[in-house]
């Protein structure tokens, strides 16, 4: 299942990631012809982008104190919609995976809500078979048993043969031949 799953999952993510796609550039150009969307949304995370960047890069080349020009307009407005177009496309895929998980759980408590109810009328029918067996061996052991019921064809045919030891009826000389 397991293996199954992950190709449908790489499939799902591929699928949304081209969805999401056009809405993304539809952002780009909206941020590149806005003069507030680019001043405003653009340029302060695409310098700070760059900022971090180049601080990062500097740092691992060994230089620490070397101060860090800022991108020119035109470059960190490109920058700030190409981030922003990422951030649309990864939004949108957590977004997805959120909800998927989501409704993973809902189907997870649902079934195991329908395993504790069939468990608890399984237990409930384990109990009323089990009341069913009690009275049925209370039952059983009030009824004669069938060494009394011996006893009693012994003692019945005893006292026919006393009866019929004195006439010569045809039912006694029945009761007499099945000796």
């Amino acid at each position: 299942m397991v293996v199954g799953a992950f190709p449908m999952a790489k499939l799902f993510y591929l699928g949304i990631r081209q969805v999401s796609k056009p809405l993304a550039n539809r952002i780009k150009e909206a941020a590149r012809r806005s003069e507030f969307f680019k001043t405003y949304i653009c340029l302060p995370p695409a310098q700070l982008y760059h900022w971090v960047e180049m601080r990062t890069k500097m740092r691992i080349m060994g230089f620490r104190g070397t101060t860090i020009k800022p991108l020119n307009e035109e470059a960190a407005a490109e920058l700030g919609a190409e981030l922003l177009g990422e951030a649309t496309i990864f939004i949108v895929g957590g977004g997805c995976l959120v909800l998927e998980y989501w409704r993973h759980q809902t189907q997870q408590r649902t079934k195991e809500e329908e395993q504790k109810a069939a468990w608890n009328a399984l237990q409930d029918e384990v109990g009323r078979l089990a009341l069913a067996l009690e009275t049925l061996q209370a039952q059983a052991q009030a009824a004669p048993s069938l060494s009394s019921l011996e006893e009693l064809r012994a003692e019945l045919q005893e006292m026919r043969a006393q009866v019929c030891s004195g006439h010569s009826t045809p039912k006694c000389q029945a009761a007499a031949s099945k000796k």
